[in-house]
């Protein structure tokens, strides 16, 4: 079915007429303080009846107005937005940066009843139901971020590959100093240097924040002025990582590359 005729019959569901639709439209723009907003009589019958496909903004009305999820919508002109994040892992990008996260993830709601946690098992064929659950790993919380390994960032190799998606709680920022029995036990921190981002191990000296490179990477150590010169944005909680390369993989990422500000810790 197409969409103008499936948002013709939410709006005649609803018992809106093309001037409510409008007005409404009027009061939201008002209210937003754009006049993108704004639903003409003659557009609102362009959308519905000659597939005329709204901007973002009168898309954006429209969900309001008719109580859809904006998702639904963009949908119905399949353009499948809570694919973006699975979409965008076949994109891989050279330098590591922050992420949007998925809008939902798949998970696994009922078991088979001979599934034994205990054992390693073939995971696809023990789930008999899988769900969507919004911002399962997070609970809904909004300082949790995604972050993206660069495939020219060798810096944490192998522990973190170039390649990988890390989870980040926004809510640990501070740097945590000690002694650890493996490097799986020591936390990897995830931070803005201005110039790009950076994602290992980190110890605050002074006023020094210097970065320790996996010693397998044979990169240099970093360092930058804290806080001048750096923000942390926080603790990773959880990464996921392929165990072979990716296509395109780049060359490393060297501290000391032109242009680049960071300086080797002495």
């Amino acid at each position: 079915m197409v969409p103008g005729l499936l948002l013709r019959q939410v709006r005649e569901r609803l018992g809106l007429t093309y001037r409510d639709v409008e007005r409404a439209s009027f009061e939201l723009a008002s209210r937003r303080g754009r006049s993108e907003f704004i639903i003409r009589i003659s557009r609102l019958a362009d959308i519905e009846n000659h597939d005329v496909v709204p901007g973002l903004h009168k898309m954006y009305s429209l969900a309001a107005i008719y109580h859809l999820n904006p998702l639904q919508i963009c949908g119905w002109y399949e353009v499948p937005l809570e694919e973006f994040f699975h979409d965008g892992a076949c994109h891989h990008a050279p330098l590591t940066h922050l992420a949007a996260p998925p809008a939902s993830l798949r998970v696994p709601l009922r078991f088979d009843p001979s599934f034994d946690p205990r054992r390693t098992e073939f995971l696809s064929r023990m789930v008999e139901r899988w769900g969507r659950f919004e911002g399962a790993l997070t609970n809904n919380e909004i300082h949790y971020f995604y972050g993206f390994i660069g495939l020219a960032d060798h810096r944490m190799e192998p522990l973190l590959r170039p390649g990988s998606i890390v989870l980040i709680d926004g809510a640990v920022r501070q740097i945590e100093s000690g002694t650890w029995r493996s490097e799986f036990e020591r936390p990897l921190y995830f931070v803005d240097v201005r110039t790009g981002y950076r994602c290992g191990w980190f110890d605050l000296a002074g006023d020094r924040l210097i970065m320790h490179p996996h010693p397998l990477s044979r990169c240099a150590p970093e360092y930058w002025h804290y806080p001048d010169e750096v923000d942390v944005i926080g603790r990773v909680t959880g990464i996921v990582t392929r165990l072979y390369e990716i296509d395109g993989y780049l060359a490393a990422e060297c501290p000391e590359e032109p242009g680049d500000s960071n300086r080797r810790a002495s």
